[in-house]
């Protein structure tokens, strides 16, 4: 509790001079409230009982300008309030998604991004909520707790004590709610992020939903959770129902102890008929917050639940971060070393990479072949840091990456990925995304060097044609030219290119190449390939096998050995290869094929 309870005063601390405001604002309203019931008994003790029709005038113009500072008061100190509320809010998703930036790809691979979503948006709400309205309710609950109990025991300590007696339970009662409600609300938002997990999975793979026809089964899997769901937020009404008609009852038989003793009190002369009528008005001036207790409780236990999901979140220490004094990058030769490395994910007992050996010159061209899983793109992965050797040392230009500035490391490798991915803006900006900075003719060149800049001027409004999330409305060898250009802008040193050419037919791959070719000249490129004409004009060629590197040499020197490069050759590349040479040098006519129906292959 104290450590949420500190997290909670770093949240609200930038302004501390705003909520003093506030609180005197808040302060001033309670005093006013306090007032009228003070001045409701002059009226009836000193105005109707003597008959000074001069003090009802009097005392009807106090609470007419008391109401118009009050109108006026209130709609500072509520404007103010949500000021702060929704400064804090704005200032905890900025830190949360600064936070989730800086995460490593280990703890991306664990969370799930519904999750994420939940937290920053959902859980965010829900403290916004409470530090508007909430906090400052149960402020002013407080503040007129404390005044009117020192007001009506200074008056009368036994008509008072009997007065308040009923809220000695009420207080017990919604402490005891406030105990249970954080831990009902914490398993209400754990279910919200599974269900928006569950939301956002079915919106990207929608394409996959359809083609399988999974339409039912997803939506009876988003059904479970979401009765799940629905069934813990009933527990919490539930539980929130108990207490609520509890609080009302009581603050009912406040009144009625009132009226029943204090009137026995004012017949018998003890007390006048404007102390009765002013205990029975603070008890009243109590009612509603005192309502309102039970809902307060709720509220902060939803805030709290929230507050301990986020800061879960921001108590997180990036396991990829730049040491405490690094070492700045000069401009990179392009050597790359792994000396006895090893790699295995955390609470994972099987390693990924086993005792990696290896040097790369500076601007050589190293292909990585193997079967899925064999660790290729795990190996890449490790130069720009996406994740730490669990054993051994990565070095560029003798230096080990670790004891780099992460961003200066990573802004001199460029990256083509497997999967392609877009953001939903324009091509323009999706080519600069590496460099914001990049002029016009920069762009142009860079989409022509990836061979993309005859279907983007096709395009309704060429470059600046936005595309759909993720890139959904171009097809893939499309996106996956906008990806190489977007690399190839940054000018790297160093080159990955993960299976880049995947997504793209032979004739585009050919004329890629043939680019590529030329871009890679002066710079050490890695690639991740399954086809013969990437692999062929390497100057080093890695076959890895379960972890290892169990071949390296080049393409001739790999078929003599007659090992596994030969095997994979044999089984796949061969047969690649007098495809790729048909294709290339004896384009199809597609008017001479004769296509037949259907009906004709039956």
């Amino acid at each position: 509790m104290k450590r949420h309870l500190r997290n909670l005063k770093t949240l609200v601390k930038p302004y501390f001079r705003q909520i003093v405001l506030a609180s005197v604002f808040l302060l001033i309203l309670t005093v006013i409230e306090m007032a009228f019931p003070a001045i409701i008994r002059q009226v009836i003790d000193v105005g109707l009982k003597g008959g000074d029709q001069r003090f009802l005038i009097v005392a009807a113009g106090l609470i007419l300008g008391l109401g118009l500072i009050k109108a006026l008061v209130n709609f500072r100190e509520q404007y103010l309030t949500e000021w702060i509320a929704h400064h804090v809010a704005y200032d905890l998703r900025n830190r949360l998604y600064n936070h989730i930036q800086r995460l490593s790809f280990q703890y991306h691979d664990h969370m799930p991004t519904g999750q994420l979503i939940s937290r920053v948006i959902e859980d965010v709400r829900s403290l916004q909520s409470f530090a508007g309205h909430g906090l400052v309710e149960l402020a002013r609950i407080v503040i007129l707790l404390v005044g009117i109990g020192i007001l009506l025991f200074s008056r009368h300590p036994v008509l008072a004590a009997i007065a308040i007696s009923p809220l000695i339970p009420m207080v017990l009662l919604t402490t005891d709610f406030g105990k249970r409600v954080g831990r009902l609300f914490l398993a209400v938002d754990n279910t919200l992020g599974e269900l928006s997990s569950i939301l956002q999975e079915n919106v990207v793979g929608v394409q996959v939903v359809r083609a399988f026809a999974q339409e039912k089964y997803e939506t009876d899997r988003f059904d479970q959770t979401n009765r799940k769901l629905f069934d813990r937020q009933i527990t919490v009404v539930r539980e929130w129902a108990k207490v609520m008609p509890s609080t009302i009852f009581l603050v009912t038989l406040g009144t009625i102890l009132i009226l029943w003793f204090g009137g026995q009190m004012a017949i018998r002369g003890e007390i006048t008929v404007g102390e009765l009528v002013a205990f029975n008005s603070y008890m009243l001036l109590l009612a509603n917050p005192a309502q309102q207790l039970a809902w307060l409780v709720n509220a902060a236990g939803e805030a709290y639940a929230g507050l301990q999901r986020t800061f879960e979140i921001l108590e997180t220490e990036p396991d990829i971060q730049s040491p405490p004094n690094p070492i700045p990058c000069p401009v990179f030769r392009g050597e790359i070393q792994f000396e006895r490395v090893s790699f295995r994910y955390k609470q994972s007992e099987r390693p990924i990479l086993r005792d990696i050996n290896l040097k790369i010159e500076p601007n050589q061209r190293v292909a990585i072949i193997g079967a899925t899983g064999s660790g290729k793109t795990t190996l890449v992965n490790l130069i720009p840091r996406f994740y730490d050797v669990s054993e051994g040392v990565v070095k560029i230009d003798g230096m080990d990456v670790r004891q780099m500035d992460l961003p200066s490391l990573r802004r001199q490798i460029g990256i083509v990925l497997q999967t392609s991915l877009l953001f939903s803006t324009t091509i323009r900006e999706n080519l600069a995304y590496g460099r914001p900075d990049a002029s016009e003719e920069e762009i142009i060149a860079a989409a022509k060097a990836a061979q993309a800049h005859e279907f983007i001027l096709e395009l309704p409004q060429g470059y600046d044609t936005v595309v759909g999330e993720r890139g959904v409305t171009l097809s893939g060898g499309q996106r996956q030219r906008i990806a190489i250009g977007r690399a190839l802008l940054m000018n790297p040193r160093i080159l990955i290119l993960d299976d880049s050419t995947s997504s793209v037919d032979t004739h585009t791959e050919h004329l890629i190449q043939k680019a590529l070719s030329t871009l890679m000249e002066g710079r050490t490129t890695l690639i991740i390939a399954q086809r013969l004409s990437t692999v062929k004009k390497a100057d080093l060629i890695l076959v890895m096998d379960q972890g290892r590197i169990v071949e390296q040499g080049t393409h001739h020197q790999l078929l003599a050995l007659d090992g596994l490069y030969r095997q994979i050759y044999d089984l796949q590349l061969k047969n690649q290869e007098e495809l790729e040479d048909d294709l290339l040098t004896q384009p199809i006519d597609l008017s001479r094929v004769n296509f037949r129906s259907r009906n004709s292959l039956e």
